[in-house]
This record gives structure tokens, sequence and C-alpha cells, in this order.
């Protein structure tokens, strides 16, 4: 990744707290709002189903072995092509922007053309079992 741009702001990993806990961190620590698209986010098939039998938001779940980035913009293709070479990042995906509109929030564009607001979880985060 870094062969491809020295613009990587921040990485993570998306274990406690899922895809949604990471992107409120960034939003919040950055002072930035943050806008993801949610047909872009890569959700397998089992775990969509799993996550609809037991009533779960796949962004509120752990996802052990995944990696957040924020990469500048005029980059972010770049990097995604060098992290596609990887066997493990064939999913890699642009899921969203960064912008000046609702600082500190992340707001995602739903499939049917809404938008809503993706919180921090409330209440006991889900143990990693190890």
């Amino acid at each position: 990744m870094l062969s491809a741009s020295r613009n990587i702001h921040s990485l993570r990993d998306p274990t406690r707290g899922g895809l949604a806990s990471t992107l409120n961190e960034f939003a919040r620590q950055s002072g930035v709002g943050i806008t993801v698209e949610e047909d872009k986010i890569p959700v397998h098939d089992g775990v969509r189903g799993a996550c609809e039998l037991l009533g779960l938001d796949p962004f509120y779940i752990a996802n052990e072995g995944k990696l957040v980035a924020a990469v500048a913009a005029g980059d972010a293709e770049k990097v995604l092509a060098v992290m596609k070479k990887n066997k493990y990042a064939q999913q890699a995906a642009i899921i969203g922007v960064v912008t000046s509109e609702h600082n500190g929030r992340v707001v995602m564009k739903t499939r049917i053309g809404s938008s809503r607001i993706v919180d921090m979880p409330t209440g006991e985060i889900l143990p990693r079992i190890c």
C-alpha cells in the first residue's frame, strides 16, 4: 500500500465494534463526516444470512482479519489496485468518502436510496472468541 501512496491517513482493524465503530472513530477523531454506500460494502452471503437469522447488523459485528484504510481521494484507486494483488484483498473496495458535511458522523446511503446515520454501537460489544 505504501508503494502506491504516502497519503494513507489511517489504518484500523475493525475487530471490536465492526465497521461502524471504526468509521465513527475516524470521523470523531478527525472532525470530518464520512458518507458510505451500503451496496459498495462487501459482505459475504453467509455473513448476511447469519446476521438476518440472528437479528444482527453486519456493520456492527467483529471483522477479524480485515482492514479499513482512510486514503487521500486522489490515491484511493492506486492503493486499491495494489491491495487487490494480494490474495487476501480480492474483495477490497472503496466504500465511501470523507466530507465536510455532518462532521463527526457517519452516514450511509442505503440500497433503497435513503440515508441513515451509522452510530457507535450501544451496550456491550460482542466479545472476541479466540
